[in-house]
């Protein structure tokens, strides 16, 4: 029960602290709810966007840099939920949900090998390759239409906080 409670204080701190795009300096917009109102997978969105700026690095898993997978492993982590570092095995993982479906937290997928953040209105956050950097794209044209494989939901992602 402690646990919870000291998690549940750690997201409410991350979430109401000023939160600045790494490497832009340019402040994130506020947002009007308040931590109770938001589910997990909504917390998990905006921590996510903190990280928009952040340098591609094969296998990273830090602020310092993230490769896929890797991006969506630190942000499950935050959130006591630990995955593995492989798109293939975060497959595996939860609940499928067809893309119409789709929540924002769900882990969505792309020919297998890539991953991201469902954000929702046609969104995800993801980071994409070398010599790029996280950032927000469209699943409605182009490559990530075209090879969007599914998307998973993990247990408790709906739950409010």
């Amino acid at each position: 029960m402690q646990r919870i409670f000291v998690l549940t204080v750690t997201i409410f701190a991350l979430l109401t602290a000023p939160a600045f795009a790494v490497g832009t300096g340019v402040p994130h917009a506020n947002h009007p709810l308040h931590a109770s109102q938001l589910t997990r997978g909504e917390a998990l969105t905006r921590l996510a966007k903190r990280y928009l700026g952040t340098p591609y690095v094969w296998a990273g898993s830090t602020p310092s840099g993230f490769d896929c997978s890797g991006f969506v492993r630190f942000l499950y982590g935050r959130f006591g939920i630990d995955i593995p570092h492989s798109s293939y095995a975060q497959w595996g993982l939860g609940r499928h949900v067809v893309r119409n479906d789709m929540r924002p937290g769900d882990i969505v997928f792309f020919g297998m090998g890539h991953v991201g953040i469902w954000l929702g209105n046609g969104r995800f956050i993801h980071s994409p390759h070398t010599g790029d950097v996280v950032s927000i794209d469209s699943i409605r044209y182009g490559w990530y239409a075209e090879s969007f494989s599914g998307a998973v939901r993990l247990p408790g992602l709906q739950r409010y906080l």
